[in-house]
């Protein structure tokens, strides 16, 4: 009897213990700033650099809370081998999960005044003229991209002017607008 009590006891103990420790392993209020602080970093990424603060607010604010939920001992989690990358990791899945192929997202992805300066919209569109431009888009993009993994994968290797991104809006633009958008292939030799 002796004996069950013992491990009863131990049992309990190591129960408290562990639930004590992982109490105090949650990340506290300045961590999860620093954290936050630590993501502005990303602010000029593709997708990033067009949000408002209150967006970008509430972006690092998932990106904070994911890697807090998987990592819940702050200070295990800035000292191991990596850490950048595993930020890295965590900003672009969370870019990923929001991203859908819709005229909300599209203009934080190809903003209109890129698209002006590169001469694929004429300047001086209305709000309802970008939203039909950007509601072209993605009706495009949902076409013709099976999966949003295969839809991020070409806007991060979307580096010429022939890409199949650059022909939808080629042709959104010409639909809408009349606005012809000559696109010329470059021989670099």
């Amino acid at each position: 009897m002796k004996k069950i009590l013992l491990y009863v006891s131990v049992a309990a103990l190591a129960l408290i213990s562990t639930v004590g420790c992982s109490q105090q392993a949650r990340w506290n209020r300045a961590q999860r700033q620093e954290m936050r602080e630590a993501l502005r970093e990303y602010r000029q990424a593709a997708y990033l650099n067009d949000l408002t603060d209150a967006e970008f607010m509430l972006f690092s604010d998932d990106v904070a809370l994911a890697l807090e939920e998987d990592y819940p001992a702050y200070t295990t989690f800035i000292q191991m081998p990596g850490v950048n990358d595993t930020v890295q990791v965590y900003v672009v899945t969370t870019i990923v999960e929001e991203l859908n192929a819709d005229a909300r997202n599209m203009r934080h992805i190809f903003p209109y005044a890129y698209l002006v300066g590169r001469n694929i919209l004429p300047s001086g569109l209305d709000r309802a003229q970008q939203h039909a431009f950007y509601n072209c888009l993605a009706g495009k993009v949902d076409n013709y991209y099976p999966s949003m993994t295969q839809f991020v994968n070409a806007v991060m290797a979307d580096t010429t002017n022939m890409s199949q991104l650059a022909r939808f809006q080629k042709e959104c633009a010409n639909d809408l607008f009349n606005w012809t958008v000559v696109i010329e292939e470059v021989d670099i030799d």
